[in-house]
């Protein structure tokens, strides 16, 4: 039996016994062979001898497994070198197997081998247990499903965890030392996130006119919430997440806190700057949006208010997560929609009595409205609103009255009248536009009249660019239209005469593009050129074709600037299609 007592002394009084036996055996073997007599061989006690050899060998190895374990179990746990533990198990293994075959028949041997088989799986368990994740509620575990109760200090021994009977909850072990390793996971990302957050702290501007401390947003901080939210969601869907649901649901919390705040007031800040320097700084708003610019009164304090507040608590946690900042920013949001929804519809009135306004921001138009008495810096933003127009002469110590317009080349064009810049806005910007349309229609008419006055390399000197372009067109359209008058009656050079003159006049033009000019005039005569070239191949293709009539599809097809003299306007006309010229300074 694997339990007996006192073995090596019972092993002894046998072998006592079985010396006796065989001595006994041996006698009578010499007096048999006296006389010449034959004995049995005594094969029990043969046997009997084997088997006390057998024993012999299996209960040394029984107390050799015995002693080692025991001097094992008083290794303190952490102390235990599972590795070489089991390297030294697995050698009695082997020697255990190599005894004699007969006798893994007796309970002994099962016992010691079955010892040992345990010990290897309990060392297995302990070396799992010796992860750094194990903390003191994955022992309260462990003795839970062991029902087992040990404490657990640096102290403790390996004699304490075998009385666990590890070799019996393998499973259960590795269980909770999977748990442990995930846990520790756990908590190690969410010590990250508590680092990360603990320095990270805003940054602001100063906002130029009151002083207000700005949030600066940075790409870092937006990126590392929506990962560390995306950390956060995923820790909640895990299985192992009950220790740490509290602390897990307030960070989740904490960010989810932050992300809508820094949203909400990025928002907030954003169109508070837009509309501060109108509500606040433009008396004519404040006029005509009384109300509106009441409730931006309470905005603006509300918004600086928290401003500095934010300001005073850098942390992005802290400062985020106070009571009532999200409130009270939907409240803000809510108070300035209702100041942009007015000011919108303010300045839709503006654009309906204008409607260049709608070629401009807001910002502009605003920037417009608030200098609406000052002509002189509305008329930087002219070129927004005319086609070439870069700002209006006035005289000196008038800056009600406009005397002419200035391209943004730097061309000059004087009025035919002056221009009252009073009153609102958009009253003298539509007085504006009228006179700069009837000043080129007018300067047009004269153009046309002395066209003939004088050579054309003088006369396009003599008028705005555009005048200058515009009548070159004019005038070639019409001596086309009487080159075709003349061969209807007969002179059939007619045609041909014409493009001779074109190619002088061509010619004139390159002549003093050669010469020294200023940057505008060479770019008008350059213009100028290449219309005539075209014009001049227009007319050559007419003659290819031997076109006899102004009816000809070769000439109707094509864009010919006509002179209404009954309107004192020009016409544009291209087949059956006719227009009339608008006169918008280009």
């Amino acid at each position: 039996r694997f339990d007996s007592r006192r073995v090596y002394i019972r092993l002894n009084q046998h072998y006592t016994e079985y010396r006796a036996m065989e001595d006994e055996m041996n006698g009578l073997y010499a007096s048999a062979k006296l006389f010449n007599v034959k004995l049995s061989e005594y094969k029990q006690l043969k046997a009997c001898k084997r088997e006390l050899v057998m024993l012999k060998q299996l209960w040394d190895m029984v107390y050799l497994v015995r002693s080692q374990f025991a001097e094992w179990r008083e290794t303190k746990w952490l102390d235990v070198n599972v590795e070489n533990m089991e390297m030294d198990c697995k050698r009695m293994v082997k020697e255990i197997r190599g005894l004699d075959k007969e006798s893994r028949a007796w309970e002994a041997f099962n016992g010691v081998d079955g010892d040992v088989k345990n010990m290897i799986t309990s060392l297995g368990a302990v070396g799992l247990l010796q992860s750094p994740a194990i903390r003191e509620r994955h022992w309260q575990q462990l003795m839970s499903a062991t029902g087992v109760k040990i404490v657990m200090t640096p102290e403790t021994k390996l004699a304490d965890l075998l009385a666990l009977n590890l070799h019996s909850f393998e499973d259960e072990v590795a269980t909770i030392v999977d748990r442990a390793n995930k846990e520790q996971g756990m908590e190690k990302m969410l010590s990250e996130l508590n680092a990360t957050w603990t320095g990270m702290e805003f940054e602001y501007d100063t906002h130029a006119e009151t002083i207000t401390p700005l949030l600066k947003t940075s790409e870092e901080l937006i990126e590392t919430l929506e990962d560390n939210q995306v950390q956060i969601q995923n820790l909640m869907t895990s299985k192992y997440i009950a220790f740490f649901r509290d602390e897990v649901s307030d960070w989740q919390t904490k960010l989810s806190n932050a992300d809508s705040v820094i949203e909400i007031y990025v928002e907030v800040q954003r169109t508070w700057s837009h509309l501060q320097s109108i509500f606040i700084g433009s008396e004519d708003i404040r006029e005509q949006l009384p109300e509106d610019s009441k409730r931006f009164d309470g905005i603006d304090a509300d918004f600086k208010r928290t401003a500095n507040e934010m300001s005073s608590t850098p942390n992005v946690i802290e400062a985020t997560n106070k009571d009532g900042l999200f409130a009270l920013m939907e409240d803000v949001k809510d108070r300035l929609s209702l100041c942009e929804k007015s000011l919108q519809e303010y300045l839709e009135t503006k654009r309906l009595a204008f409607p260049r306004f709608y070629f401009v921001s807001s910002a502009d138009l605003l920037d417009i409205l608030s200098n609406g008495n000052n002509p002189s810096k509305v008329g930087k933003q002219l070129s927004k609103l005319f086609q070439a127009m870069g700002n209006i002469k006035q005289p000196e110590g008038d800056s009600k009255t406009a005397l002419g317009m200035y391209a943004l080349d730097g061309e000059y064009v004087e009025f035919t009248d002056p221009v009252k810049c009073e009153g609102r806005v958009e009253d003298w910007l539509n007085a504006l536009l009228e006179m700069h349309c009837k000043t080129l229609r007018d300067v047009m008419a004269d153009a046309i009249v002395t066209y003939e006055e004088k050579p054309r390399s003088e006369w396009v000197f003599d008028n705005p660019a555009q005048i200058s372009l515009t009548g070159t067109q004019v005038w070639w359209a019409a001596e086309v239209s009487m080159a075709f008058a003349r061969l209807e009656e007969g002179f059939e050079t007619a045609m041909k005469d014409f493009n001779k003159k074109q190619v002088s006049m061509l010619n004139d033009l390159i002549v003093l593009l050669q010469g020294k000019l200023s940057k505008a005039n060479r770019r008008m005569l350059q213009t100028v050129c290449t219309i005539d070239v075209h014009s001049r191949d227009v007319v050559i293709n007419l003659i290819n074709i031997k076109a006899e009539s102004a009816d000809a599809f070769a000439w109707q097809a094509q864009l010919r600037h006509i002179w209404d003299e009954k309107d004192n306007k020009v016409k544009i006309h291209i087949c059956d299609a006719r227009f009339t010229y608008s006169y918008e300074y280009l």
